[in-house]
């Protein structure tokens, strides 16, 4: 064919439908030469030619070009002539969903993905033969462009029919791998890329038609699977499949799923196996936080901050359980303090103060220093002022003796300002070393309020000490 100008409709057409089964062969992997130069410029000038007023016939390419692809796609076959779309609906009909009706599984998933990609192959071909519709015809109308169209089609054509297959495939394949499996993740990403390219780039179809079931599979998956760890494992090894099970979710979010469904999916797997059973896990009898707490297992109590503080609220029960154990402790200690002999009532004392030096390492090392368990260690100490009584006991003891202000500022190692500096003070005679807001506070509910109103020591502003 020349370049002449055509412009009967069904020699022109007659033209084109040469140029796009050449395109359909070459897409489709048959033997088959490459378009050359010269033939996409006839191809693009008959476009041209055929959409050109005062008889263009543009509205009858824009339809053909719909009909051709989704004819491709579903078997429906038709008049080729009726409409441009003819494009996209015989490509779609005729060699895309027969190939995927008799596919399953896994073995569908492949086959999806290759029709995709020699579909959208298709469409860009096709958009760029028929581009001089999306520069006059499209705006002039505004219509979909070229692009937007083909989409289209594969989405009603195929996506509608295909999309729970689809779905269900990934999921299954998804279970697969968490049951130890290998599966391919190359593919699985692809997949689910195509549930946001087949949207036009919306997340609409890859949230209501992928992932809320994914979810709802993966919440079931983790019920069951908590149910069964709860009874057979220990507090440790619990969390650490926790933790592990986490941190497999992350990775399968880095390698096939969207970024958006991250923490919908981390907060599925917290829900399941850690909130619906904290209460359980944490009072374990012998190897729950208390226990943990008692033998010093500071990596296992790491774990257990770092699982519940991503959970809101999730550290309250611990922090009270932390709370109840040092109470319990410093209880402990001082009521043995209170039926020791004289020469022993230091070492008790000294006994106090390592406790305290524990359970600071705990909030530093294990609880990050979080504020919760910082209160909590003050508020055991300040219930039932349990140091206060043993200070008491101290003084009846003879381990307190009186000195000046100047004694009790080289005990605490401290300079200190005070309001209204006492002439007479307390301090104590160890080299003991407690927190001073914790001995000043102490000392002042040991003594109590003179008769003027004031204590008998010089008062110190905890704040002082921070």
């Amino acid at each position: 064919m020349n370049q002449r100008k055509i412009n009967e409709w069904e020699e022109g057409w007659d033209f084109l439908q040469k140029g796009i089964t050449k395109v359909k062969r070459i897409i489709e992997g048959l033997p088959e030469p490459q378009l050359s130069s010269e033939e996409r410029i006839l191809l693009y000038t008959t476009v041209y030619n055929m959409s050109s007023p005062p008889d263009g016939h543009s509205a009858r390419l824009y339809n053909k070009y719909k009909e051709v692809l989704e004819e491709y796609i579903s078997s429906s076959g038709g008049d080729a002539m009726q409409s441009y779309s003819c494009v996209f609906r015989v490509f779609l009909s005729v060699q895309v969903l027969p190939s995927l009706r008799e596919k399953h599984d896994e073995f569908m998933l492949r086959e999806l993905m290759k029709r995709w990609a020699n579909y959208k192959d298709l469409v860009m071909l096709l958009s760029k033969i028929f581009h001089y519709l999306d520069r006059y015809f499209v705006l002039r109308r505004v219509l979909p462009d070229l692009n937007a169209v083909g989409l289209t089609c594969f989405h009603d054509l195929v996506y509608r029919e295909l999309k729970g297959e689809v779905r269900d495939a990934v999921i299954t394949l998804i279970y697969q791998e968490r049951e130890g499996e290998q599966i391919d993740q190359a593919l699985l990403k692809n997949v689910l890329n195509f549930f946001v390219e087949i949207g036009m780039g919306q997340m609409v179809d890859y949230e209501n038609d992928f992932e809320d079931n994914m979810l709802k599979d993966s919440a079931s998956y983790y019920s069951r699977e908590a149910s069964n760890w709860i009874v057979e494992d220990s507090c440790p090894d619990y969390m650490l499949k926790v933790e592990q099970c986490l941190e497999k979710e992350r990775d399968r979010v880095s390698h096939y799923l969207h970024s958006s469904s991250e923490q919908k999916l981390v907060e599925k797997v917290q829900n399941e196996l850690l909130v619906v059973y904290s209460t359980q896990l944490l009072e374990k009898e012998h190897s729950g936080c208390r226990a943990l707490l008692r033998d010093g297992k500071v990596e296992d109590l790491s774990r257990m901050y770092r699982l519940f503080h991503e959970i809101p609220n999730g550290l309250e029960p611990i922090a009270n359980i932390f709370k109840q154990h040092v109470t319990a402790e410093v209880t402990a200690l001082v009521q043995q303090a209170e039926d020791e002999a004289d020469n022993k009532v230091l070492v008790r004392f000294r006994k106090v103060n390592e406790l305290l030096d524990k359970c600071m390492a705990y909030v530093n090392e294990c609880f990050a220093n979080h504020s919760l368990f910082s209160k909590a260690v003050e508020e055991a100490l300040e219930d039932g002022e349990l140091l206060a009584s043993l200070f008491d006991h101290m003084l009846k003891k003879g381990v307190v003796e009186k000195s000046s202000d100047e004694a009790i500022e080289g005990t605490l190692d401290k300079s200190l300002d005070t309001a209204d500096p006492m002439e007479r003070g307390v301090t104590i005679a160890t080299d003991v070393e407690f927190p001073d807001w914790l001995i000043l506070d102490t000392i002042q509910k040991t003594y109590g309020p003179n008769s003027r109103g004031n204590t008998t020591i010089p008062f110190f502003h905890r704040n002082a000490f921070h």
